[in-house]
């Protein structure tokens, strides 16, 4: 039986689309296994987001080829797309698509295979600023039946200065809401009662079709029975207006916990990133969700040593996380990406000034999202356990994200439960 194994590197789009390729590879014959078994084809899905995404991509090029110098490896997504010809001189690499036509991976890697064409390189790299239908992949088999990932969009049209993803990935395309609720609606049989809806600009769906929003999608997907959680991938402050935050919050379904994009908590910064929205409008979003929604976990991702910060704007964008009190958030220093404007810029930060900042950053934020878990006590939560991680004791998420473990002389697994917590330790919650 022929076999083939995947690598994903980067986001929950990523991910989605490795599934929907391993489904069409598993549909096909192949049985899927580790990426660390000697397997006939690898698939690494890339990203390019930081160069330290770029140079693991290389490193998984080049393991694939050493567990097995006779393999057919395909390299597909966001760093084959901008910098095909950077991928095809590592050696070893056959196959090299971008992010597009990932669904004909499977019949071009088989054609290899039964000609015996290990030597042979393929290239299929289109302008992804070109592209504009969206590529319809989708999953209908998940080894996990809590939690399943819709991809609902694809494309960038924001062109932020730092970042490469709108040359990746093309601008918007946004998927079809009845295939949307075709998929839900077979997922829900399938046994899932928790869907994340992702995209690459999760906010800018529907900008390219007619009479059709992000929020008419959450209302459709929790119309659908089974659904009992929604939850959502990264928005931009800009789409939380009060009208969005109180239809999606009077469908009782969506999660309390939101991931909204900052990057920086300084005004000054945000403008030479190109982000169209300021700390106060950020603010007033958050007040807003707060309002709607008991005690939400407010999520998101902020950059350290952006061309031109100064130390000023870096204590501005201290103060403001903690002003907003996050529950989380992925800290990440600036990185250098060719082709976009603030590769260019002058001021460019020192690596060891990134790295200080980056730890007083990361201190706060482990500070920050103490103090929420620790907020948790003595409440009740609604917790989805999805495993037994030792005897009796079961592992969930609650609707925030807060991870929980509980003992129970049950099983409980994959069931959704009213639990309170009583202890916030390690970053996790422990209820009874």
């Amino acid at each position: 039986m022929k076999t083939a194994a995947f690598y994903t590197l980067g986001c929950k789009v990523n991910q989605y689309e490795t599934e929907a390729m391993s489904e069409i590879f598993s549909k096909n014959g192949y049985k899927i296994a580790d990426f660390n078994e000697v397997c006939d084809v690898y698939v690494i899905n890339t990203c390019t987001v930081t160069s330290i995404g770029d140079r693991k991509s290389r490193q998984m090029i080049r393991r694939a080829k050493h567990l097995n110098p006779n393999s057919i490896v395909a390299v597909v997504g966001c760093y084959s797309q901008v910098s095909p010809g950077e991928v095809a001189k590592i050696e070893g690499v056959n196959i090299i698509l971008g992010t597009k036509d990932r669904k004909n991976l499977c019949e071009i890697a088989d054609k290899m295979l039964a000609e015996k064409e290990n030597s042979k390189k393929v290239t299929d790299v289109e302008n992804a600023l070109k592209n504009r239908e969206y590529e319809e992949l989708e999953i209908k088999e998940y080894a996990e039946k809590t939690r399943a990932f819709v991809k609902i969009e694809d494309g960038c049209n924001e062109f932020c200065t730092y970042c490469i993803i709108p040359f990746a990935r093309g601008p918007v395309r946004s998927r079809k809401l009845e295939n949307i609720v075709k998929e839900v609606e077979f997922l829900a049989q399938k046994g899932f009662c928790e869907v994340v809806l992702t995209g690459i600009h999760l906010a800018s769906y529907g900008k390219d079709l007619k009479n059709v929003s992000l929020s008419d999608v959450i209302c459709a997907v929790a119309g659908i029975p089974g659904i009992n959680r929604i939850r959502l991938g990264s928005l931009e402050p800009r789409i939380l207006t009060e009208e969005f935050i109180r239809k999606i919050a009077d469908t009782k379904k969506v999660c309390n916990h939101f991931h909204i994009s900052l990057q920086s908590g300084c005004d000054e910064t945000l403008k030479r990133m190109n982000r169209k929205y300021t700390t106060a409008e950020y603010e007033n979003s958050v007040k807003l969700l707060r309002k709607y929604f008991d005690n939400p976990a407010i999520a998101t991702d902020i950059m350290v040593g952006f061309p031109g910060e100064t130390d000023e704007e870096f204590e501005k964008s201290l103060a403001f996380m903690e002003k907003i009190a996050f529950a989380d958030a992925h800290v990440f220093s600036y990185s250098n990406r060719k082709g976009t404007k603030a590769d260019v810029m002058e001021n460019q930060i020192d690596p060891k000034v990134k790295e200080v900042r980056h730890k007083a950053m990361e201190g706060t934020v482990a500070r920050l999202k103490n103090e929420y878990l620790e907020s948790m006590t003595g409440k009740n939560l609604s917790v989805l356990f999805e495993q037994e991680i030792s005897d009796g004791v079961y592992e969930g998420t609650a609707e925030n994200y807060a991870k929980v473990i509980m003992k129970s002389g049950a099983d409980i697994s994959k069931k959704c439960k009213t639990v309170k917590i009583t202890k916030a330790e390690n970053g996790l919650l422990t209820a009874e």
